[in-house]
């Protein structure tokens, strides 16, 4: 019998007031879609900055001090935000009616975005302690200014945490609601703004080698463009919350209502999990920003790699949350067990390919995307390692993501803190041995390796909680994972293929032109295998 039928939520997982939501499949196809066109924007955003900003030190600058507000909101809720508010929400709608769900949705926000403010103004009060410390890879001589241009840049981001909060409310509201695509895809906006604010540098100031020559007028359009851009996109996620009639709009309460202080207890109790990783990935930042470049090369490798992540696991979690939410609050853990083994295949399915496409296309894919200020041999041969290495880790990132998303929504927080804690190990201890490498290929190889090793510990603690959890029910559903190992296999030859067409010296735009047939060729040929075998097995059955 096929999964996708087996194993639909029913009905009375919906929402008070909604209609009924579709299957796991067709939420998750709508959530990668609104996803690819969000990440592939984003990879995009990343393109233009380097093209304009070049492998430099004022690259590195900005993308790293652009990148502190998103993962400071990350550290303190992050994508664990999404997986206490939507069952809170579910649960509020399905027991109490919408009313009562709208007025669970403005107290959250009231507490979050009141805790949002006290972090933001925390962060600006830490910006030169960690400007310092993005600096220190600059030479000597640009060092003092470097450390003005983060500090400045960091100053002018920080009230992005508070914005990133009201995103991330707005899309919980919708989630709740059964609603993806503008939720999933609205982040766009923002990276669209950036690229103008891009285009802007581009026409007034001009590429910029040395950082102690950077104008004041350039930092203040990056950090000012940055900050808006993301209000663009809270804007739009905020709107999206009150057409499913559940707006974010703040009210009193929250501190006597029993249910949000239940709630702000679970966050705080969260706090570990979203803030190792984002100071994991803050070390590894650290690191590359000691290689001119570098941070643009991790970035655009790791944004790749995200992207992938996105369109597969963080899409087919996002689709079952509410149905596994609601199997918890009923106690069905036979049906818990059930959603865990669809997310976890459901994932697995969209990260093989992917990670096949990556690793054989890795080359052709770093050439296309070094373009103006980044066409440098020695930067496309780095990119392309790293995005090989990454394409890898992003299947096992999947794994980690649907086991710590399942562990959230049965109320175990420990259990994501313990897979937290080894993966953090794992990036520091990594990342301070990678300084030991010679700067360039070998370095920055070495921290998308580093990426991997920790997705791989993070993934086999939560995988083995969630055994433990399910006992008896089966952990994984072997013929179908099967099944999915030989439709990626009946990729590789026209894969193969297509790079021997690409072999040798190449200009990105004939590479592409040759790739994208056999890709989509051999996307089509991992379809129509997986259609054929389960189409067998449930005929079988």
């Amino acid at each position: 019998m096929d999964i996708a039928r087996a194993e639909r939520p029913t009905a009375g997982d919906g929402d008070a007031g909604s209609s009924a939501p579709r299957s796991v499949a067709a939420s998750s196809a709508t959530v990668a879609a609104w996803t690819m066109v969000s990440r592939v924007t984003g990879l995009a955003r990343v393109v233009v900055i380097g093209a304009v900003l070049g492998p430099t030190f004022l690259a590195n600058t900005f993308l790293a001090t652009n990148t502190v507000p998103n993962l400071t909101f990350a550290a303190v809720a992050g994508p664990v935000l999404g997986l206490v508010l939507v069952p809170s929400l579910v649960d509020a709608l399905l027991k109490r009616g919408a009313v009562a769900g709208r007025l669970h949705m403005r107290r959250m926000s009231a507490l979050l975005v009141a805790a949002a403010t006290g972090v933001a103004a925390l962060l600006m009060l830490a910006a030169p302690a960690l400007a310092w410390v993005l600096t220190l890879g600059v030479p000597a001589g640009q060092r003092e200014r470097a450390w003005q241009v983060a500090l400045v840049l960091l100053l002018l981001m920080g009230p992005q945490v508070v914005l990133y909060t009201v995103a991330a409310l707005g899309a919980a509201a919708q989630q709740a609601r059964h609603r993806y695509a503008l939720a999933a895809g609205a982040s766009a906006v923002e990276n669209v703004g950036l690229m103008l604010t891009m285009a802007v540098v581009a026409v007034a100031y001009g590429p910029s080698d040395d950082l102690g020559q950077v104008s004041t007028g350039l930092v203040l359009v990056l950090g000012l463009g940055a900050t808006l851009s993301v209000a663009l996109h809270a804007a739009v996620q905020a709107v999206g919350a009150a057409r499913v009639g559940l707006p974010i709009r703040p009210a009193r309460g929250w501190r006597a209502d029993p249910e949000i202080r239940r709630l702000a207890g679970r966050l705080r109790g969260s706090v570990l999990v979203t803030l190792l990783p984002a100071v994991g990935y803050f070390a590894l930042l650290a690191v590359v920003a000691t290689v001119p470049g570098g941070v643009v090369v991790l970035t655009m490798a790791h944004t790749v790699y995200t992207v992938s992540t996105a369109v597969g696991a963080r899409a087919v979690t996002t689709a079952v949350l509410p149905g596994m939410s609601a199997a918890v609050s009923a106690g069905d853990r036979a049906r818990y067990a059930a959603s865990w083994r669809q997310a976890l295949t459901y994932a697995v399915t969209a990260a093989l390919p992917i990670l096949c496409l990556l690793v054989l296309f890795a080359g052709p894919v770093a050439s296309t995307l070094a373009v103006g200020e980044l066409r440098d041999d020695a930067l496309i041969a780095s990119l392309t390692v790293c995005i090989a290495i990454l394409g890898v880790s992003q299947l096992v990132a999947g794994v980690h993501e649907v086991g710590r998303e399942a562990r959230f929504v049965d109320l175990d927080v420990r259990g994501p803190q313990v897979a937290g804690w080894a993966a953090l190990a794992v990036t520091v201890g990594g990342g301070v041995l990678t300084l030991l490498l010679p700067a360039g290929l070998p370095r920055l190889a070495a921290v998308c390796v580093v990426v991997l090793l920790a997705d791989l510990v993070a993934a086999a603690v939560l995988v083995r909680l969630v055994h433990r959890a399910i006992r008896p029910e089966p952990v994984a559903d072997g013929r179908r994972l099967a099944v999915t190992a030989l439709a990626a296999a009946a990729m590789l030859p026209l894969l193969v293929a297509g790079r021997l067409f690409t072999a040798g010296e190449g200009h990105p735009v004939r590479d592409v032109a040759v790739l994208a047939p056999f890709g989509l060729l051999a996307l089509a040929a991992f379809a129509a295998t997986l259609s054929s075998l389960t189409g067998r097995r449930r005929a079988a059955a």
